[in-house]
């Protein structure tokens, strides 16, 4: 299946600033398909070590982790011979050895004639909760995410589909209706689907709803798993029911997180290293409130205003375990959930495209659902799961700051009046 992550690798490979390179993400988002993929492309063998199904890999690198003595150790134990620029050395659940994650900067300074990958499904926990020698500055890192809404598109054959919506993104021109219908009920599938690359592979092969949601309540399974095993033996219980009241805060009218939520009396202080861990995970992302609209955005974030969304849309639906034919046909029943589902969808589209989002809100309750600063601007966000676009707190916010232009995310076509640039849900991915 396509990943737009093949484009950053390649220019990584080429590169002559080149360093040892560390592949991040949450679990199942497809970094290790993506590496060996890769590596099988563009060069003659690949390397691969897995530091969790092979544990005694280790003991390697409890001595000494100079190039010079890995490579000899490491080809024998890989069964060939691994060639300078030629072969792809592959560390996968790097998290579970500090020693291995140490060595890229001897790789780095000694050795830059190999080239090497990383990969580490709860690396930023691991860094931050032991006593980890990173190796700052000595290597290139990115975060792999979910497919977004275009890579889900492509990998149901509809590439055609997918650049067209771009192109009426950039002129700001209706899509015919027929393909504006088409592209909703994409839309809709890809919030059931959701971008884990093993549950869209089946749907594009079965469109078999039932055998996605077994699939993602596996790895639902797995990060409750996650939970247990790289965690504080006190911290378990209170991530486990943080993470199960997301979801359910999502659900509200606002979608601004509470810890009293997550249990009668809850406060920040009892909560808050669970809330870091998911983050830290890649499980969730957290979306600050900002006091003012000026630059640099992070200077205004108020610590104590924030809302958290799911890494993935179709986990989150998995979560609540909502029926596919209620997403698709946007049921009533569904109504309290519709707002925090498209906002979750469009956050995901967002940070995937590498935007640092927040949200802001007036002293009178006015709220815009996200600021984000594109080619230069700080450019205003409103989103709404229909197609009733009234939008009050837009007009008071574009009154207050005067913004470039402002994006209007819902399930109108696209288009482009009083200053607002109309986007259809299914095109946050153009933006």
């Amino acid at each position: 299946m396509y990943r737009k992550i093949m484009g950053f690798l390649e220019a990584w490979k080429e590169s002559e600033y080149r360093k040892p390179f560390i592949l991040q993400g949450a679990r199942q988002v497809g970094k290790t398909y993506s590496i060996l993929e890769f590596g099988r492309e563009h060069y003659e063998n690949v390397a691969y070590f897995n530091f969790e199904t092979n544990p005694k890999l280790n003991e390697t690198f409890e001595e000494n982790i100079s190039p010079d003595y890995l490579i000899p150790i490491l080809s024998h134990i890989a069964g060939q011979t691994i060639v300078r620029e030629k072969t792809l050395i592959v560390f996968d659940e790097v998290q579970l050895c500090e020693r291995a994650l140490t060595s890229l900067k001897y790789f780095c300074e000694e050795a830059p004639d190999y080239h090497i990958i990383v990969a580490g499904s709860l690396l930023g926990v691991a860094v931050n909760r032991t006593k980890f020698s990173f190796p700052v500055g000595k290597v290139d890192m990115k975060t792999l995410y979910p497919m977004d809404m275009e890579e889900f598109m492509i990998a149901l054959g509809e590439k055609a589909l997918a650049e067209q919506i771009r192109k009426s993104f950039q002129t700001d021109t209706p899509l015919p209706s027929a393909l504006h219908d088409a592209a909703m009920l994409l839309y809709r599938q890809y919030l059931i689907v959701g971008g884990m690359p093993e549950c869209v592979m089946q749907f594009a092969q079965t469109k078999d709803y039932i055998l996605v949601r077994h699939t993602q309540d596996t790895i639902l399974a797995s990060y409750l798993n996650d939970m247990s095993k790289y965690n504080n033996l006190n911290e378990i219980k209170k991530t486990r029911l943080a993470y199960d009241n997301i979801t359910v805060q999502l659900s509200r009218k606002n979608t601004r997180f509470q810890y009293k939520l997550i249990k009668k009396g809850g406060r920040a202080s009892e909560f808050e290293n669970a809330i870091e861990w998911l983050c830290l995970s890649g499980i969730v992302s957290q979306v600050y409130k900002v006091e003012q609209i000026r630059k640099p955005l992070e200077n205004y974030r108020d610590i104590d205003a924030f809302k958290i969304y799911v890494s993935d849309s179709g986990l989150l639906c998995a979560k609540k375990n909502l029926a596919a034919n209620d997403i698709l046909y946007m049921v009533e029943e569904i109504n309290d959930f519709k707002g925090g589902m498209a906002e979750n969808y469009v956050n995901v589209q967002l940070t995937i495209n590498g935007y640092q989002t927040c949200y802001w809100e007036s002293e009178r309750g006015a709220e815009i659902d996200f600021i984000i600063q594109r080619e230069g601007k700080l450019i205003p966000i409103e989103v709404k799961s229909a197609d009733n676009t009234r939008a009050k707190s837009l007009r008071v916010y574009m009154e207050t700051y005067r913004p470039a232009y402002a994006i209007k995310l819902s399930a109108k076509n696209f288009g482009f009046e009083d200053n607002k640039k109309i986007v259809p849900l299914y095109a946050a991915f153009c933006i």
